[in-house]
């Protein structure tokens, strides 16, 4: 737990959640609590949160998480990484692709027009929006005012 200028900011594990809370005045043992939810862009998450953490509060599960990243989509924005990294670092789309993908599947010859250098160049554009501010969709997903 930690006082900030806007309040109180506490990070509250009740089994293997993590719950973030924040409060105007310190938090006092014991005493009734309510959670206010502003009609806001984010309200749809904030009131997923509150159901989580009341579940978790309450001795149930709490439930998967408001938005979870599938294993694809993970492995996807990992690799667009390292792809970004060695682009950064002065790698040609060919010697990245044959990093992530092996050599064997890179051909010698029609390599301009080949699949595997345009899932590069995606993957090194995908990893460029990322680090342009596009990280902030998968912090936030699901808004439709961005």
């Amino acid at each position: 737990m930690r006082r900030a200028v806007d309040g109180w900011h506490a990070v509250l594990r009740i089994g293997s959640a993590d719950h973030r809370i924040w409060s105007k005045d310190a938090p006092v043992l014991g005493a009734p609590y309510a959670a206010e939810l502003p009609f806001d862009a984010d309200l749809e998450a904030r009131a997923y949160a509150a159901r989580r953490l009341w579940r978790s509060i309450n001795g149930r599960a709490p439930g998967p998480a408001f938005h979870q990243l599938s294993k694809q989509r993970r492995e996807r924005l990992s690799v667009a990484i390292r792809a970004l990294d060695a682009h950064s670092a002065g790698g040609s789309y060919r010697t990245i692709a044959e990093a992530l993908f092996g050599k064997k599947r890179i051909p010698d010859r029609a390599w301009k027009t080949h699949d595997l250098r345009n899932r590069t160049v995606r993957l090194v554009q995908g990893g460029l929006a990322l680090v342009r501010g596009g990280y902030r969709k998968l912090l936030r997903p699901g808004r439709r005012d961005e």
